[in-house]
C-alpha cells in the first residue's frame, strides 16, 4: 500500500510554513512554531494519531500568535486533504471521547469534502503558556475548511485549561486516525453519491 503523505509550503507576508505529513506514520514529529505550548499540542496530535509530521513555522509573533496558529491550521488541513487523495476505502467517519484528568472532550469528524465546524468549548483563561486560548477555535476552523472536513468539538466537562486544551488536540488526533483508517468492506468510497468531494 502506498504511503499517504503530503508536503505543503505556504509563504505570505505574515508566515512562512513548510509541513510534511504522513498519515501512515508512527507518531514521530519535528515541530517548531515559535509557540512552545502550540508545539506541545501538535506533538500530542501526531503521537496520539500515529501521524508523522515535520513542521517549520516562522510567523509575525511580534504582532501576536494569530497568523502563526491560523496559517498552520490552513496548511495542516491542505496536507490532510492532499494525503488522503481520492479517499478510496477509508472509514470517512471518526469520533472519540478523550478523558484527561478533570477534562472530557468529544471530537467527531466526517471527511465529507464539505467543511463545517461546530465548536462548543469554554476556557477560563486567555492563554495557556504563550498560546492564546481563543486561537484553538481559529486553528480548527482553518483545518476544517482547508481539509473539507465536518468537525465537531465539544467540552463535556473540565476545569483545568491545560488539560482541556490538550484533550482537544488528542481527541482530534484519535478521531482523525479512525476516519482515515481503512475498512476492507468498503469498495470505492463510503458514499451513496459515489464520490466524497
Amino acid at each position: 500500500m502506498k504511503t499517504r503523505s503530503a508536503v505543503i509550503a505556504r509563504k505570505t507576508k505574515e508566515t512562512d510554513i513548510t509541513l510534511e505529513l504522513n498519515l501512515d506514520g508512527s507518531g514521530n514529529s519535528q515541530i517548531e512554531t515559535g509557540i512552545g505550548f502550540f508545539n506541545h499540542m501538535l506533538d500530542s496530535f501526531t503521537r496520539h494519531g500515529f501521524f508523522d509530521m515535520k513542521l517549520s513555522v516562522t510567523g509575525d509573533l511580534y504582532v501576536d500568535s494569530h497568523h502563526t496558529i491560523e496559517d498552520t491550521g490552513i496548511v495542516l488541513g491542505q496536507a490532510i486533504k492532499n494525503a488522503l487523495g481520492d479517499k478510496q476505502g477509508i472509514k470517512r467517519y471518526g469520533s472519540f471521547f478523550l478523558p484527561m484528568d478533570d477534562a472530557l472532550v468529544l471530537c467527531a469528524i466526517d471527511l465529507s469534502g464539505r467543511p463545517f465546524l461546530v465548536y462548543d468549548m469554554d476556557f477560563t483563561v486567555d492563554k495557556v503558556g504563550y498560546m492564546d486560548t481563543e486561537m484553538v477555535k481559529e486553528f480548527f476552523y482553518a483545518i476544517s475548511y482547508s481539509a473539507g472536513m465536518n468537525l465537531h468539538i465539544k467540552l463535556v466537562h473540565g476545569t483545568n485549561n491545560h488539560h482541556i486544551m490538550e484533550a482537544v488536540f488528542k481527541a482530534f488526533a484519535k478521531a482523525l486516525d479512525e476516519a482515515v483508517s481503512f475498512d476492507d468492506r468498503i469498495k470505492g468510497v463510503l458514499s451513496t453519491k459515489g464520490t466524497i468531494d
